[in-house]
């Protein structure tokens, strides 16, 4: 099977459920930033790899990277194409929230915004956690314009913070200075 078709020459591509759609409408927009931020998942994963004592980060991330490709789905699913997927469950949040929690639980507390830096690993949560902000919004542009599944945008609310939590928690691991942003 050949990887190009020539089916999207004149800027068309389909839904999941077959439906054409040009490839500016806003649910392309929205899982092709997923699948964007899904890529710089991949990169801190292969990053955070190559440290010692990472290992669960890591497979947090290569369950965040699963989920991601499940939103996307669900952002490409069309209106003959909403019942193939299905939504995400209320534990995938719960999941999220937990992992927040215990990151957030085991750092100093802090008053003012962390400026991303520091180690490459930390600078690489901080570009997941804006480009997962960019998704969200685009979600919710498709959302209104087209309607979402409320459980992917819920969770690519979560995501954002559980990728600022992370890049805290990656800077107190590997010693980098965490730097505050003082106005």
């Amino acid at each position: 099977m050949k990887v190009y078709t020539k089916t999207g020459d004149k800027g068309m591509t389909s839904l999941i459920g077959g439906e054409r759609v040009f490839k500016t409408d806003s649910r392309v927009e929205a899982y092709g930033t997923v699948d964007e931020l899904s890529a710089f998942v991949a990169l801190l994963t292969d990053r955070l790899r190559k440290e010692a004592g990472t290992g669960e980060l890591t497979d947090d991330l290569n369950r965040i990277q699963s989920r991601l490709m499940t939103v996307e789905a669900l952002l490409a699913a069309g209106e003959a194409g909403s019942d193939k997927v299905a939504p995400l469950s209320p534990e995938c949040t719960g999941w999220l929230e937990q992992r927040i929690d215990a990151m957030q639980e085991a750092l100093p507390a802090i008053d003012k915004f962390t400026l991303p830096g520091g180690h490459e690993a930390v600078s690489l949560c901080h570009v997941c956690r804006t480009i997962c902000r960019r998704a969200e919004r685009a979600a919710l542009r498709a959302d209104q314009e087209h309607g979402v599944d409320a459980t992917a945008l819920v969770w690519l609310n979560r995501l954002s913070d559980y990728f600022y939590l992370l890049g805290r928690t990656v800077a107190a691991r590997f010693g980098a200075e965490e730097t505050l942003w003082i106005p």
